[in-house]
């Protein structure tokens, strides 16, 4: 009998099964274990998104590849169907990440500070990473906008790995780079994936 993970779907290969209709390559998943298909896929796609924004990085000389954006990517191509994969969750959980991770800097006067991971952690620091973390969460929650790869961005900002107010703004010009690739992927799949927010789904008819 199939696990709790299987009935929620969360193993369903939608994306692999729309771009194969598309390209006419259904031949793969037939000759082909479906699962290997897809794993293959999720490969090749987080290689390709890695690769283009590090030459972008490497044309322009800004760090355009952040650690936060690999869970993201994950999220958009491995399960694009969850409301937290939408750009408008992705966009704005990441925004209010960096807003509350900057925020718990200038507020410890850590802006300046350099990077925990090499310094070590003190207790500015602790209340720092707490602090944005918590806000992060909270936020996220009053402006529906969950997204947890948030929560690392928040992190890597708040313990000083990256306290550039420029690279700052790098981050989301990277994630919008990266929004684009999952709308062009997902909806070459067939999905219904939004361009910005989720569509509500339909309520059932309730008695007469």
């Amino acid at each position: 009998m199939p696990d709790e993970t299987n009935r929620r779907g969360l193993f369903e290969a939608h994306v692999v099964r729309g771009i194969a209709e598309r390209l006419r390559v259904q031949f793969l998943l037939r000759h082909f274990d479906e699962r290997k298909v897809w794993a293959a896929f999720m490969f090749v796609n987080g290689f390709t998104t890695i690769a283009l924004l590090s030459l972008v990085a490497l044309a322009t000389g800004v760090p355009f590849v952040f650690p936060s954006l690999g869970p993201t990517a994950f999220l958009f191509f491995f399960d694009p169907k969850a409301p937290s994969a939408s750009p408008h969750h992705a966009m704005v959980g990441h925004a209010i990440g960096i807003v509350c991770g900057y925020g718990s800097l200038l507020l410890f006067n850590l802006e300046h500070a350099g990077s925990a991971l090499a310094l070590g952690v003190d207790g500015r620091r602790v209340l720092a990473a707490a602090l944005s973390l918590a806000a992060t969460g909270a936020l996220m929650i009053l402006f529906k906008a969950a997204h947890p790869p948030a929560g690392a961005t928040t992190l890597i900002i708040s313990l000083g790995a990256i306290a550039k107010p420029s690279h700052l703004v790098v981050i989301e010009a990277a994630l919008l780079l990266l929004v684009l690739q999952a709308i062009a992927i997902n909806r070459l799949a067939g999905l219904d994936y939004p361009l910005w927010r989720p569509r509500a789904a339909r309520q059932p008819p309730g008695p007469r």
